[in-house]
């Protein structure tokens, strides 16, 4: 079935995009009573009858409603951008595919980005999310300094770490990490963390994590961390 979303939905009818409802009549060309699945991104899952075909205005009628419940747990992603933005859609398509809860993109000493448009991250999030099926839309937060990120992880309520590739002490994060805990990882540039920056992370509660015994792309970092956590939950 296909899938579509829409992020406010009341009553027993709704509205796809003007975008969304070119690909459904024009691309897919579903007509008048077929069925398709919709969702809000909040966990809510819904199937409806195509009421009117217009390639502008797609008119929906909900005819069964579903709610999923979210997981108990909160995964947060924090991460220098890489150089190349493919590498970081690809990793925001991965990570909602697998399912994580929030991606904050972070300013590093050595970060080779340090403007990033979220926009597009956040359409492929959203295409990511209906492609595989999942009913909750991640957040995608707009680039923050380093500083402020570690200021803002005070409040956070659950584990924090920090993989990095200097020899000083680290642990695994199957060692360290409980299950049906949040979790807040950073992942650095491809210059990793600064000392300076390892150091004021350790001092805010961040816990020094070796993820594998040789050096991975960022992207790759957070990808394997994100897996590790959902496995660890499994």
């Amino acid at each position: 079935m296909h899938r579509f979303y829409i992020p406010s939905i009341s009553g027993d009818t709704c509205k796809l995009s003007e975008e969304e409802s070119k690909h459904c009549i024009r691309v897919l060309r579903l007509a008048q009573n077929d069925t398709v699945e919709i969702t809000d991104g909040k966990g809510n899952r819904f199937n409806a009858l195509i009421e009117d075909a217009h390639p502008k205005a797609c008119v929906l009628r909900i005819t069964e409603h579903r709610k999923e419940d979210a997981p108990s747990w909160e995964l947060l992603i924090a991460i220098a951008p890489t150089k190349n933005i493919a590498r970081m859609e690809w990793l925001v398509e991965k990570l909602t595919e697998i399912g994580f809860t929030k991606l904050i993109p972070i300013e590093c000493h050595t970060s080779e980005r340090t403007v990033l448009k979220t926009e597009r991250l956040k359409k492929i999030a959203i295409e990511a999310m209906k492609q595989s099926g999942r009913v909750y839309l991640p957040e995608i937060e707009e680039l923050t300094s380093f500083e402020d990120l570690i200021n803002k992880s005070n409040l956070f309520k659950g584990a924090k770490f920090i993989p990095h590739c200097n020899n000083s002490d680290r642990r695994t994060l199957s060692s360290m990490y409980k299950r049906g805990e949040n979790a807040l990882l950073l992942i650095g540039p491809e210059g990793d963390f600064t000392k300076e920056e390892i150091q004021l992370a350790l001092e805010n509660g961040f816990i020094p994590l070796n993820l594998n015994e040789h050096t991975l792309r960022t992207e790759t970092a957070a990808l394997v961390a994100a897996i590790a956590v959902k496995t660890l939950n499994s």
